[in-house]
């Protein structure tokens, strides 16, 4: 039986015990929440801790998933309040510095468009994304690599829809004005609001 994790039932199946289910949600998720956790608690034995802990927990609690709304929302959140936990627990690090240095892997599935880009486009576009300001970059990894709406970025971090599109605009403005001159033809990084809600 296959299981989409969008769906209510899937949650319903977990909720009633179903390890076959429960296995499929933990493979979906467990890599974008391990570098979700990785940007703010720095190191791979932590962000490792703090996802798996979040997902038995989720086990462990699985009569109340019928009740939760937004599934991506609620994982994402429970990631960041772990995570910062995490750093809490930790005497010689410090919160002020958990967005700093964001690590941004390049997705393994790549579309059409993405597999023509060559391997030095790939390094720029790195390179560039790098440089973004940290909210910038966490903000820019949730919606282009995590494929997360704007309105769950904006409850994720606590902040508006408005600062979610602004950062985007900014991060999309600063990526095609470090890469365009360098490439011809070079593709379109942006994911509008417009363009979310029309989905």
């Amino acid at each position: 039986m296959s299981y989409r994790i969008t769906h209510d039932d899937v949650l319903h199946e977990i909720a009633r015990g179903n390890q076959v289910a429960f296995r499929e949600l933990y493979n979906l998720y467990f890599q974008k929440l391990f570098l979700f956790a990785k940007a703010i608690v720095k190191t791979k034995d932590g962000a490792t801790e703090v996802v798996d802990e979040v997902l038995v927990n989720i086990w462990k609690q699985r009569e109340q998933l019928p009740g939760i709304q937004n599934l991506r929302v609620y994982l994402y959140t429970a990631v960041k309040n772990k995570a910062f936990s995490y750093l809490s627990a930790k005497a010689n690090q410090q919160i002020g510095g958990a967005f700093d240095d964001i690590d941004i892997e390049i997705a393994e599935e790549y579309n059409a468009e993405k597999q023509m880009i060559t391997g030095e486009m790939l390094r720029k576009i790195h390179d560039a994304v790098e440089a973004l300001p940290p909210r910038c970059k966490m903000i820019f990894k949730l919606v282009r690599e995590d494929n997360l709406r704007y309105k769950e970025v904006s409850e994720i971090l606590h902040i508006s829809e408005k600062t979610v599109d602004a950062q985007m605009v900014i991060a999309i403005k600063k990526l095609s004005q470090v890469l365009r001159p360098h490439f011809d033809g070079f593709p379109d990084f942006k994911k509008t609001k417009k363009n979310q809600d029309a989905l």
